[in-house]
């Protein structure tokens, strides 16, 4: 579903829910690209166990994608797809579950929605491949050689991404190629279970998500603690995180990136538009051109979105002090989430004084938080909603409507005044600001006069217009003076023209009329503000018109005086005095959103219903409310996907039809030709933009389209009647899974009998619940003795012979009055919080609180509590072959050396490490610190015999030490890894050593710890040892600090009388 501006409102307001994502990228070793390990721990530094995809969010962007050319072939298309799930997987590294869900047919209620932009998108094709030959004649009519031009099949139309074509039927069989594919060579997915939802199952891909989350969560044998991560691209992605009630779980989606480079489609080159093409040829990139097919574009990021950080920031935001019934925080989020449907979701049109970036969500929580305490009940209640709380809401907003379309218009003037003004300064930066005497035009047979003092007359250039110009200079004055009088001429001449054929002086500039003194006068006003609002817009011309604005006039005219009349007859041909019909439309906006909160939280309670106009009522219309029902139609069953079809496509894309059913859609003596128009007006609505406005398109009557496609159903060939029948899912395992032999068994003991469904045990599943029965396409592959998987693509192996195994699957069955309760599991275990608390935003304890960066907690220093894997290797990676070494560890360079002596204390008088004896220091020592100013002193990378022991996986408890003598004060190197740089250890900006711990990640260095170090010491563990610390001096005794003349201060020592220096101050 799309939301506009939703996700940027949320991550603006909300900032700590985005975590860009740690990825880990493909090496490439002679050659030839190594593998990336999934089965290494995530480098996000959290473990995910099920990873749930909304395909549609992968297939559009791989088979046409805005950065970069689209593939040629359909086959191209498939390997795309495989590479961006490989992608996704790699970054996530589920341990349990992976779920692919593909769009099948939709509800009525969607597929409304589903036909206007479809036939949106036939329009603009056709709009795109005219101005394609538009611009292509140009040019050859200018000479100029133009690669030829592809034929009508080659352009892709992007409506065969619709359940039913045989595009998506190929592209089910290649992710079940896949998936064999992957449970036999990658060992990341030998543990997982894989269910494939196709097209043929009906449903939007991420409600069938929820629709198995919602299940499994009221099925016995679920983890409460299970870690989810979806990836899409929809914004209700996040409501429908907040809907499941989980408290891990994550959102994975890329991270947008706006004005990317996008090919020209004429020459197919970047770096100029379309419209902008000359037709030159492609310059060679690289000695033989071998870089031609790179793609200048970006590779696009992902980012995290922590539904669990956003439950934390509503906390706060919908938390009322003072109520006399307890406070519902789980019920509160679906008030949040039931809020959010006004404005905007793919169902219902939004309310027109509802905008996302004029504040709206924020509007409606404090009209929420005003009313709760008086009405003492929530809006909703595990997906129902209470209609009477809702219209209360609503009507006090109805109240504020007229102020809101007036500061919309104010607000929508000061923009245009802003582009404006910009525009006018671009303008004005085009021409030279001062032009210096000896540059300026001169009379002819004259000499320009020579520079006096040429450094003056740069510094007034620089400086923007000059006072006044010499003989024969023109200054900056001057030209403007001159543009003012162009104008004002322009001005005259228009004024005069305009009298002589009007009899009046009214003046037309950029197409906007200027209304009469009259006409305003003569205009009621009932406030100030509306005063205001007219005369700015009397100064600035109507909506639609004047310079910056090319779209149509709005009729409506929402700031003005009767706009709730002239809403009702623009947009619906009525009367606002129609009681009756405004009450009818107000019933049904409110029966819409009911069926979408059910439809969140419950699953679809109708398959037919549909909000049957195409705009939404007003908020103070919803006084009119009756009775509204929340309970719908039971049994009704969904569209075949070849019906969804006829519903949707325009006449454009009859070919991905069959045949016979074609002529329904370009016969003119068709039954049902008005269902498929050819030219229809998108209505603006106010909008600047066409994909903003509302396409007028007739509903389709269900009744009748079947009566036109039942006598063609027995036409349809055996293929046809498989793209148009109801699938299931499929669930594949592994050989090594405990669920492997249990499937194997269901295709052994019955061969040749149908089998019913067979219920899974949770205990051998993993947790997974629901039913499962033989599938006759595997049945087929394990007849054959190689147990082989063909390969659909030409360019990849078949599978010889495949390990994995597929059944049919059904999510875990429940009665249909059952009622999914919204609320936290029993025994589950809530995450840390992340937000800073409230102590420390309102003059708590100073820096007590350091924020969470990432997944993993941190400690006070803001460090991980347990190091992650990911960290360790980067660690042993980064190291430089010379500080490697296991022999000398903390060791400081030896007395005596080459290397320039210290400023400040000795480190020898400190140090609780033995001095070796050194032979050679320059072969001990080298390199530069990172980040220092002085040397790093590192030891020497041992031998590789002595460099086995200390494998990377080997975990070894042992760490060398880098040392850097930084006046600036950054202590120890980090890439050392011993001594932290900020902060701790010797640092001449006020450190000096911290009792609290500067030898390895918890202090036990430096304070001599007898416990051996570990990378993963529990948190309570480490700072139980650190008040101990505390008692007693970390290090031993020490001459006292240098003076204040040696440039450190003067020194302090400790209360318990330890000689120690514990703090220089510069």
């Amino acid at each position: 579903m799309g939301v506009p501006a939703f996700f940027r409102w949320l991550s603006k307001k909300y900032p700590s829910i985005v975590v860009h994502c740690v990825e880990e990228k493909r090496k490439k070793l002679q050659g030839i690209d190594v593998p990336i390990d999934a089965t290494l721990p995530n480098p996000n530094e959290v473990e995910f166990d099920n990873l749930y995809l909304d395909m549609n969010g992968i297939i559009h962007p791989c088979c046409h994608p805005e950065d970069k050319p689209a593939p040629e072939t359909e086959d191209e298309m498939m390997v795309a797809i495989f590479e961006y799930i490989d992608r996704i997987f790699n970054i996530v590294r589920p341990r349990r579950l992976v779920y692919m869900a593909i769009d099948g047919v939709a509800p009525r209620a969607k597929m409304n929605q589903q036909r206007s932009r479809r036939f949106r998108s036939a329009k603009e094709s056709v709009d795109k491949l005219e101005e394609i030959k538009k611009v292509r004649q140009e040019l050859a009519e200018r000479g100029v050689g133009l690669p030829p031009l592809k034929p009508d099949s080659a352009h892709f139309d992007s409506n065969c991404i619709t359940p039913g074509t045989q595009f998506m039927a190929n592209l089910a069989i290649c992710l079940q190629y896949y998936i064999h594919d992957r449970m036999n060579h990658n060992p990341a997915w030998k543990g997982l279970k894989v269910i494939l939802s196709d097209a043929n199952v009906p449903g939007e891909g991420e409600h069938k998500i929820m629709d198995y989350i919602r299940k499994q969560r009221a099925s016995v044998g679920h983890d409460p603690n299970t870690h989810h991560c979806l990836y899409g691209a929809d914004a209700d992605l996040i409501m429908l995180g907040l809907a499941t009630h989980e408290p891990y779980f994550t959102i994975l989606r890329e991270d947008f990136k706006p004005n990317q480079p996008r090919p020209c489609e004429i020459c197919n080159q970047y770096g100029h538009s379309m419209t902008e093409c000359t037709g030159e040829a492609r310059e060679k990139k690289g000695e033989f051109d071998e870089l031609a097919t790179a793609n200048i574009a970006m590779e696009k990021e992902f980012i995290f979105i922590r539904i669990n950080v956003l439950r934390e920031y509503l906390q706060r935001e919908l938390r009322i002090d003072g109520l006399d019934f307890k406070f519902d925080f789980e019920r509160a989020i679906d008030d949040w989430v039931f809020m959010c449907f006004f404005v905007g979701n793919d169902f219902l049109p939004h309310l027109p004084s509802l905008q996302i970036r004029e504040g709206a969500i924020d509007r409606l929580i404090n009209l929420y938080k005003k009313f709760l305490p008086s009405t003492k009940s929530y809006l909703t209640e595990n997906g129902f909603v209470d209609v009477k709380n809702v219209q209360l809401i609503l009507f006090e907003l109805g109240k504020v409507e007229d102020e809101i379309f007036i500061r919309r218009r104010d607000q929508d003037i000061r923009n245009k005044e802003r582009q404006k003004f910009k525009r006018r300064r671009i303008e004005d930066y085009k021409a030279p600001q001062f032009i210096p005497e000896q540059l300026a035009p001169v009379p002819i047979g004259s000499a320009p006069s020579p520079a006096v003092n040429a450094r003056h007359d740069a510094y007034l250039m620089r400086q923007g217009p000059a006072p006044s110009a010499g003989a024969g200079g023109v200054s900056g004055s001057s030209l403007t003076s001159n543009k003012e009088a162009a104008k004002s001429m322009k001005s005259l001449l228009k004024k005069s023209k305009s009298f002589d054929d009007t009899g009046s002086s009214a003046s037309q500039e950029g197409g906007g009329v200027r209304r009469s003194l009259t006409s305003e006068e003569e205009r009621p006003r009932n406030t100030l503000k509306r005063s205001f609002s007219d005369a700015r817009r009397a100064n600035s011309g109507g909506r639609g018109h004047g310079e910056d604005s090319g779209s149509e006039e709005d009729e409506v005219r929402l700031w003005e005086d009767g706009w709730k009349e002239r809403y009702y007859q623009s947009k619906f041909c009525v009367s606002s005095n129609d009681i009756d019909f405004v009450r009818q439309v107000v019933e049904s906006y409110s029966e819409g959103l009911c069926w979408v909160m059910s439809y969140y939280y419950q699953g679809c309670p109708s398959w037919k219903w549909y909000y049957p106009f195409h705009y939404a009522p007003f908020a103070s219309d919803f006084r009119y409310i009756r009775d509204v029902r929340d309970r719908f139609e039971t049994g009704s069953k969904p569209f075949r996907p070849l019906e969804q079809l006829m519903s949707v496509f325009p006449a454009a894309s009859a070919k991905f039809l069959p045949p016979s059913w074609q002529t329904l859609m370009l016969d003119d003596d068709s039954s049902i030709i008005d269902f498929y128009p050819t030219n229809f007006k998108i209505d603006l609505n106010g909008k600047k933009f066409a994909w903003q406005g509302v396409a007028l398109l007739p509903f389709v009557d269900e009744c009748r389209l079947h009566e036109a496609l039942e006598p063609l159903y027995h036409m349809l060939d055996p293929l046809e009647t498989v793209r148009n029948s109801l699938g299931n899912d499929l669930i594949f395992v592994h050989k090594l899974s405990k669920l492997y032999a249990f499937a194997r068994t269901l295709y052994e003991e019955t061969p040749g009998e149908k089998v019913g469904l067979v219920s899974i045990n949770p205990d051998s599943s993993g947790g997974v619940s629901g039913s499962v029965w033989p599938n006759n396409n595997m049945a087929d592959i394990l007849k054959k003795k190689e147990c082989l998987v063909e390969s659909p693509l030409p360019q990849l192996e078949t599978i010889t012979p495949t390990q994995a195994i597929c059944l049919n699957y059904q999510d875990p069955t429940f009665r249909p009055d059952h009622i999914y309760e919204s609320k936290l599991l029993p025994n589950v275990t809530m995450p840390p919080p992340t937000l800073r608390p409230g102590d420390a935003r309102f003059g708590g304890i100073p820096g007590a609180y350091r924020p969470q960066i990432g997944f993993s907690p941190r400690d006070n220093r803001g460090r991980p509590y347990q190091t992650p894997p990911s960290a360790k290797r980067f660690i042993r990676n980064a190291l430089s072959d010379e500080s490697r070494s296991s022999t000398y560890h903390g060791v400081p360079p030896p007395p005596g050396s080459s290397y320039p002596p210290p400023q400040g204390p000795s480190v020898a008088s400190w140090t609780p490490f033995p001095q070796p004896d050194f032979g050679n220091p320059r072969s001990q020592y080298s390199g530069r610190a990172r980040g220092s100013s002085q040397y790093s002193h590192g030891p020497r990378r041992p031998p590789p015999q002595q460099y086995g022991q200390y494998g990377r996986d080997s975990g070894r408890q042992e760490r060398s030490y880098n040392y850097s003598r930084d006046p600036r004060g950054s202590g120890y190197d980090p890439r050392g890894s011993g001594y932290d740089s900020r902060g701790s250890g010797y640092d001449s900006r006020g450190s000096g050593y911290d009792p609290r711990g500067s030898g390895g990640q918890y202090g036990q260095y430096a304070s001599r710890d007898p416990m051996p170090y570990s990378y993963d010491r529990p948190p309570n563990e480490y700072h139980s040892f650190r008040q101990q610390q505390y008692k007693r001096p970390l290090l031993p005794p020490s001459p006292p600090p240098p003076s204040s003349s040696d440039g450190y201060g003067k020194g302090h020592y400790d209360n318990d009388g330890g000689s120690y220096p514990k703090r220089y101050h510069q």
